[in-house]
């Protein structure tokens, strides 16, 4: 535990991996193949929060029956379309330093991700982030995903600390959401596409531009050594 009491509870993608953009290309191919058409735009306004309720939403602007045979075939060739496009995927600028840093203070971090581990391996992977040795919490271990809180608090339960002293790092409304809903103080990243001023009026309370720009303002935000 470090001196502080703080502790640092990471998103991953567009937190910590430039993935958002792939994202949004695989699920416009899975839409695609399902002979559903939707602006780019559109779906990226969505990554962020749950894949069932991302898809659930989507599919509310189409006018198109929402049925769980429809949800899973739209899963599944995302994560199909995503596997092979995770090949771009790279650590954000200062990302692997973030960790490194918090990892050497004995500051304690974990990373909650509303994607599946099917598809978060492959930015753990380019993260060089081991699952077995870093908690890593995703949609799999949780009933619901962002904007509800569970990822957040389930991310603090395994880390053992409060969630009232976790700094709670997204890139998406739907982090700071989720931030502001599970009672943990949100901060922002722009490396996800999500402005300033988005962020700021979901709940961040310090917004940056990526993990090297919080790196080098992290004790503005209590992550001091």
């Amino acid at each position: 535990m470090s001196s502080s009491g703080v502790s640092f509870l990471f998103d991953l993608d567009g937190t910590l991996v430039d993935s958002v953009y792939q994202h949004v290309l695989a699920w416009q191919e899975a839409l695609h193949a399902a002979g559903i058409e939707l602006s780019v735009w559109r779906i990226h306004r969505k990554i962020g929060m749950s894949g069932g309720l991302f898809t659930e939403m989507l599919l509310r602007e189409t006018s198109l029956e929402i049925t769980p045979a429809l949800l899973e075939t739209l899963q599944r060739q995302h994560a199909q379309a995503y596997a092979r496009l995770a090949r771009w995927v790279r650590p954000l600028p200062g990302a692997v330093e973030l960790l490194r840093y918090l990892t050497e203070a004995r500051i304690p971090w974990a990373i909650a991700t509303s994607g599946r581990m099917g598809s978060a391996k492959y930015n753990l992977d380019a993260l060089r982030v081991d699952p077995a040795q870093v908690p890593v919490i995703t949609r799999d271990d949780v009933r619901h995903a962002k904007p509800d809180p569970d990822l957040f608090l389930a991310a603090a339960a395994r880390l053992a600390v409060g969630i009232e002293s976790a700094v709670i790092v997204g890139d998406s409304i739907w982090d700071m959401l989720a931030a502001r809903r599970a009672r943990g103080l949100g901060v922002g990243l722009l490396s996800g596409g999500y402005g300033q001023d988005e962020l700021e009026r979901s709940g961040a309370i310090r917004v940056y531009e990526d993990p090297a720009d919080l790196l080098r303002h992290i004790d503005e935000i209590g992550g001091r050594a």
